[in-house]
């Protein structure tokens, strides 16, 4: 069955063409989810509720982009909800603070080849709220400075300036102390 055949089912309500839809993207889902929130459990709940709003909101799917780009956005929005219900609210920035940061600077993720990627994804997870989850946007999930704006409800400015800083406070982390432990 194809992947339209499936969604135009999954309009009418169709529990079987829904089953299917929810098995082959749960996995995935879940895995989006749990880079927001540590606990398996609160990734869960989240995969389950974005399914849900997915089904309930399907009417607006246009498919200008993938069904799985469509919910993974959904997910995300999902997780930062549920973040911000723990008080775990995004601090936004003041733009008329921030200072133009020079771009050509903001491609340069480079990190020394004794790191790995559990290293890069630990010291993720210490950056504070505010960088981690435009670091996370924007390294992991690979969404632009618009598509970031929209999601967490900042400017572009405030997006670009919380991944700058977030890159720095990232480097700082990764890098080797003298005695030859990480920060």
């Amino acid at each position: 069955m194809f992947q339209v055949d499936i969604i135009e089912q999954c309009k009418q309500n169709n529990r079987k063409a829904q089953l299917q839809l929810y098995n082959q993207y749960c996995d995935g889902m879940y895995i989006v989810a749990k880079r927001f929130l540590k606990d398996n459990a609160e990734a869960e709940d989240v995969v389950q509720e974005a399914f849900i709003k997915a089904f309930t909101k399907l009417h607006q799917y246009k498919a200008e982009v993938t069904f799985g780009a469509w919910l993974k956005r959904i997910v995300i929005n999902k997780s930062i909800d549920f973040l911000k219900s723990k008080k775990q609210e995004l601090v936004e920035l003041d733009e008329k603070h921030l200072k133009v940061i020079d771009t050509s600077y903001d491609s340069k993720w480079l990190v020394d080849d004794a790191i790995t990627l559990n290293d890069v994804k630990d010291a993720i997870d210490k950056l504070p709220s505010k960088y981690q989850y435009v670091v996370m946007l924007y390294l992991i999930e690979g969404y632009d400075h618009q598509e970031i704006s929209e999601i967490l409800s900042i400017s572009e400015v405030a997006s670009r300036t919380q991944l700058s800083r977030g890159r720095i406070k990232l480097q700082e982390l990764l890098t080797l102390k003298k005695d030859g432990t990480r920060y």
